[in-house]
């Protein structure tokens, strides 16, 4: 059986579920008539990988780009599909089910080490949901409340170890969709293994003087446990259990930034992004909500709670260039600044791409 037809197959038959359905290739695919290859050459010193360091000054001296060339938006396009790898490997991963909703997906060599747990998960011979694997991941029927299913695979995530590094002690709401039934909460460092939709905000902190738009941007400590020493936005981070969109947003702009509460409710939700990235047993289905906060010229960013090393106000042309031709970026942070250029006007529609571009920016399921 296809991928493709596994995930038809799973939507026609339960319209009412949320289904993970593969990305058409056009999204994604740069093989479209750009041609970055002299872009890349010309700016080849410029491209410094996620595991190596760089300064402010590394930063600021990325060059300019040409703005009107068939390769103006190839940059963009390479950091979105940074953010959706393997998509083609979706077929190895089995549904996560319960009480008859898909809720993630479990890759089938990370099932290995869950069926020794056999009083929390099962995984019946059943064809309903349409695994290409004749069976689906669910919980164990005796863990029948949200209560005892976040106790059971709380120990599990603990037994397994290493296998899922980097335990925050965080949880994330489990659910279908968002806002909808939440069937138990799971620790966030183990949702990718799960294939659990999860959810962040992220917010840019703007500001514009003699004409030109300026962006606020932090340089996360060496000492995170992801992405150290990168960029990002002023302000981001996941969805916890039981926290609003926007009181999770004003508490994020205190820890990280200073800013007050008279300031940070005026920030303004202006949509979300998403994506859908595959690394070995890990499916990371995100959707991040994404906010403007128009900032006054008096206002200086300082962190509080030592995840952000520093921060710097950067021209919003120079941070477009930093996005196409660098991976100074977190990842993710690539495709909430590219949705700001879309809606401020820097990206326009008279260039090739543009529509391709602003469809990709939502490649995972906004649900």
């Amino acid at each position: 059986m296809s991928c493709n037809y596994l995930y038809r197959s799973v939507s026609h038959r339960l319209p009412n579920f949320i289904c993970y359905t593969p990305i058409a290739p056009t999204i994604l695919s740069l093989k479209s008539p750009f041609c970055p290859s002299r872009r890349r050459r010309q700016l080849r010193s410029f491209s410094i990988s996620a595991g190596n360091s760089f300064t402010w000054d590394d930063v600021f001296r990325v060059p300019e780009s040409p703005q009107n060339d068939d390769s103006a938006l190839s940059g963009f396009f390479d950091k979105i599909k940074l953010c959706n790898r393997d998509l083609e490997k979706q077929c190895e991963f089995m549904p996560f089910v319960i009480e008859d909703r898909i809720i993630g997906y479990v890759h089938h060599g990370f099932a290995d080490f869950l069926k020794p747990f056999q009083n929390v998960f099962i995984f019946p011979l059943d064809n309903t949901f349409g695994s290409h694997f004749g069976c689906y991941c669910t919980l164990h029927p005796n863990l029948s409340t949200p209560n005892d299913r976040t106790k059971a695979v709380a120990n599990v995530v603990k037994s397994l170890g290493e296998l899922i590094p980097g335990i925050r002690n965080e949880l994330f709401p489990v659910a279908s969709a968002f806002g909808e039934q939440i069937f138990f909460s799971l620790e966030r460092a183990a949702a990718p293994y799960f294939g659990i939709k999860a959810y962040g905000v992220h917010m840019n902190g703007y500001l514009e003087k003699d004409g030109q738009e300026f962006l606020w941007l932090g340089k996360r400590s060496e000492q995170k446990a992801t992405y150290p020493g990168m960029l990002d936005h002023l302000v981001a981070g996941g969805l916890p259990h039981d926290i609003s969109c926007g009181e999770n947003l004003i508490k994020e702009c205190e820890e990280e930034a200073g800013i007050p509460r008279s300031i940070s409710h005026t920030a303004r939700p202006v949509g979300a992004v998403s994506y859908i990235d595959i690394e070995g047993y890990r499916m990371k289905r995100d959707v991040l909500f994404c906010y403007d906060l128009k900032l006054p010229d008096s206002f200086i960013p300082h962190n509080e709670d030592g995840e952000v090393e520093s921060f710097q106000l950067v021209p919003v042309t120079k941070v477009a260039n930093i996005i196409r031709n660098t991976s100074f970026f977190k990842a993710n942070c690539n495709l909430v600044i590219t949705d700001f250029l879309f809606r401020h006007g820097h990206i326009k529609p008279e260039v090739f791409g543009y529509l391709k571009l602003l469809q990709s920016l939502r490649s995972g399921h906004c649900s």
